[in-house]
């Protein structure tokens, strides 16, 4: 059942409180509170435009461009972002002890930003603040592509091996990387408390992370505005501001069984 208000904080309060190996999975909507748009809620960014595939963007230069055109909209939304209260609850989450691994969907860069340690950040769908060679595998701060695409308007290559930049992110077809995915699972297969903040839960095999807590039979939060397909599997469902919801609940976390 989906809850709202003082009952729900002080249940997610609670089960902060008696929980020392939180896992968590954060999606587009714990960022909107930073001014960047999620993607598939109404008026988000898939709702105006149609994505550019990865094998689209290694065959075609009109995709390629486009794509570009696309990074260098958005730079001055990620560039200007700053993290929101959800972010800085997260990290005083881990601060305390309690937060194990921080699972995102991610490519804004916020939650490091904030202060979540690199040890915990597990960056599934990459980042928008590198590009990467499609032929030497060099990474750069994509801060030089985007001026150089924004001066030309054609797609930037390698200065090293003239080979193709793409941004540093898991493009619509491409794989995930194994190894960090692996890892995602590893944290969620050993936590005693999955929370799921701001995400549709749609995208697979991502999105598949915190069933592995769920099948253990672990504590399961969804905090999110909007229906997801896993809400009936969630122990505590909150349909409302995700930055709201965290912080308040973060500053209410007493000491187990108070």
């Amino acid at each position: 059942m989906k809850k709202t208000g003082t009952r729900a904080l002080g249940g997610l309060a609670e089960l902060f409180a008696c929980s020392n190996r939180v896992v968590a999975f954060t999606g587009a909507g714990i960022s909107t509170g930073s001014g960047i748009p999620d993607f598939r809620g109404p008026g988000g960014v898939w709702s105006k435009r149609t994505p550019v595939y990865f094998d689209e963007f290694v065959q075609s230069e009109a995709a390629r461009v486009e794509y570009w055109e696309y990074k260098l909209e958005g730079h001055v939304a990620f560039r200007d972002a700053q993290p929101n209260p959800a972010h800085r609850a997260l990290v005083e989450l881990e601060r305390v002890g309690k937060l194990r691994a921080l699972v995102t969907q991610n490519i804004d860069g916020l939650h490091q930003i904030a202060g979540t340690s690199a040890n915990a950040l597990i960056e599934l769908h990459g980042s928008n603040a590198t590009t990467v060679c499609m032929g030497c595998g060099q990474r750069r701060p994509s801060e030089t592509a985007l001026r150089e695409f924004e001066r030309t308007r054609k797609p930037p290559r390698c200065s090293d091996c003239a080979e193709l930049l793409k941004p540093g992110v898991v493009m619509f077809g491409e794989s995930l990387d194994m190894k960090l995915l692996g890892r995602a699972f590893r944290e969620a297969a050993d936590c005693d408390l999955m929370l799921a903040l701001g995400s549709s839960l749609v995208v697979t095999p991502a999105a598949d992370v915190p069933l592995r807590a769920k099948e253990r039979g672990v504590p399961y939060v969804i905090v999110n505005r909007g229906d997801t397909p896993q809400d009936r599997l969630a122990t505590l469902r909150i349909d409302d501001d995700v930055s709201s919801v965290l912080s308040a609940a973060v500053k209410a976390m007493g000491s187990c069984g108070n």
